[in-house]
This record gives structure tokens, C-alpha cells and sequence, in this order.
């Protein structure tokens, strides 16, 4: 079953009398349970994309459809109330709120979807090894703890479909082994997982890997 359709997106921005296309046409299809990666340069368009996907940004042309619903052409409150049941999103910044703790805002999104739960919430901290950081706030956490945290919150919701921005970028081999393991797990439930990388290991896992350069979208 497809969890995650996007239908020529296009995404243009401006600068001065410039016009950068950063999307042209970009599209693609999730089934359940799939763990796909997506691939490219610096500046190929792959946090772009996710965005557009997530509908953290939209498109200038095409549409997304997640879990049966259109993200694309739809208020900001729409789109808000889609992600949080539709989607956990890892960004390469600005993932968790400064005045909660890490505990806290792992415990955000599950209130958000009316699944609070205390032992999933002690799962992901063992697993991202943040117990010792539970009551921490985040301008106390060093960059690889951030990084956690940040997976850790985008998980917490358990979501249908997983997007994360280079989650491995400040992480080091032990942390990201123990992710390879969480995602096999959610795969063998059903979920599906979009990653960006840069690591080689991480991209290995995944059952396909989307090349994307200069804005277009390969199929490998």
C-alpha cells in the first residue's frame, strides 16, 4: 500500500534577479514498510525536498498525498494537523523547544496524538542512550546529544512514515549501529522510513536509494 505519493514537485527560489530551481519534477512513491534513502551533493535539493514532502514548505508545482490525504494546497493549520499524525520529521536543526526538557519534548508529539506513553518514552531515551539526560534542557546538550534527542522526538509518536535530515550527521558508529537496529524494527512493523544521508553504512540498510542531483530525481 502507498503511505507517501509526490507528484511533479517543483520548488523555485529567488535571489536578487536570480532564480535557483532547487525541485524540477521531482516524483516518487512510499509503500508501507519501506526504508528508502535519498542521496546527493550538498545542495542537490534533498532538505528541499523533505520539506515539500512534509509540507514544512510548498511546492511551487505538483502535490504531495500522505496516508490517503493531500498535504499540498491546504492552510498551514491543515498541514500542521497532518504531520502530527502522518509523519515524524528529524530536521538538521531546530528540532526540539528550548524551554522543555529532553524528556518533555519527547513527551510532546505523543500529547499531540493522544498516545502519551511513559515506557515508550524510557525505550527512546535508553535507546538514544539519554537517560543520564532525561531532565536536561537543550542548551545544555552537546551536538551529538541534540542530534539524539532531535531522532528521538521525531520518533516518539511512532508515525507512520519517518523523514529525517542527515540523522546521523552528529552522531557517533555505536549510536548509529543502534538506529540501523531501531529502523530494521519499524520496518518489520509496517513503517516506513525517508531518509537523507551522507553515510554510506546508513544508506546500505535501505531497501531502495534515490539519487537526487540538481534539483532531479533518479531512481536506483
Amino acid at each position: 500500500m502507498n503511505v507517501l505519493e509526490a507528484h511533479e514537485l517543483y520548488r523555485f527560489f529567488h535571489i536578487g534577479d536570480h532564480e535557483i530551481a532547487a525541485l524540477r519534477g521531482v516524483s516518487l512513491t512510499l509503500v508501507e514498510g519501506e526504508l528508502v534513502a535519498v542521496i546527493g551533493p550538498s545542495g542537490s535539493g534533498k532538505s528541499t525536498l523533505l520539506s515539500c514532502l512534509t509540507g514544512l514548505d510548498e511546492p511551487d508545482g505538483g502535490h504531495v498525498i500522505v496516508c490517503g490525504r493531500r498535504v499540498t494546497r491546504r492552510s498551514e493549520a491543515s498541514r500542521a494537523a497532518i504531520r502530527a499524525v502522518s509523519f515524524g520529521i528529524l530536521q538538521q536543526s531546530n528540532n526540539l523547544l528550548p524551554h522543555l526538557t529532553v524528556a518533555e519534548n519527547i513527551r510532546l508529539p505523543m500529547l499531540l496524538t493522544g498516545s502519551a506513553d511513559e515506557e515508550r518514552i524510557a525505550e527512546l531515551l535508553k535507546v538514544m542512550g539519554l537517560v543520564h539526560r532525561a531532565t536536561a534542557y537543550p542548551a545544555t546538550l552537546s551536538g551529538g546529544e541534540t542530534a539524539r534527542a532531535g531522532l528521538a522526538v521525531a520518533l516518539a509518536a511512532d508515525p507512520p512514515v519517518l523523514v529525517a535530515d542527515e540523522p546521523t550527521a552528529e552522531i557517533d558508529r555505536r549510536a548509529e549501529a543502534s538506529l540501523m537496529v531501531y529502523l530494521d524494527a519499524r520496518r518489520t512493523t509496517g513503517k516506513t522510513t525517508l531518509l537523507a544521508t551522507h553515510s554510506a553504512a546508513l544508506a546500505s540498510k535501505a531497501d531502495r536509494i534515490l539519487r537526487l542531483r540538481d534539483g532531479r530525481l533518479d531512481d536506483g
